[in-house]
């Protein structure tokens, strides 16, 4: 369920904002989103996993605080990011 290294490193390299950058807030919103769709297949397989969902439950409840400091701190870098993630809002 947890990302491999490979495509861990694919969602920083299409979401980083700098040469060096590996914890910007869209790099954690990516992340996050990608885990967040791992989980969501787990578990339509496994409706009784209550450890995962608590743990997919999390990882919501993060990137959500997330794109609300993104959208309080820069409006455009958080409608951009919206639109390439592909989240509602």
């Amino acid at each position: 369920m947890a990302l491999t290294k490979e495509e861990k490193t694919k969602v920083i390299e299409a979401n980083k904002r700098g040469e060096k950058d590996t914890g910007s807030v869209e790099v954690q919103i990516a992340i996050l989103t990608e885990q967040i769709k791992k989980l969501t297949v787990h578990m339509t397989n496994n409706k009784h996993d209550y450890s995962s969902k608590r743990g997919m439950d999390i990882k919501i409840a993060r990137r959500k605080n997330l794109l609300s400091y993104l959208k309080r701190i820069d409006a455009e870098r958080y409608t951009a990011l919206i639109k390439k993630l592909g989240l509602s809002k």
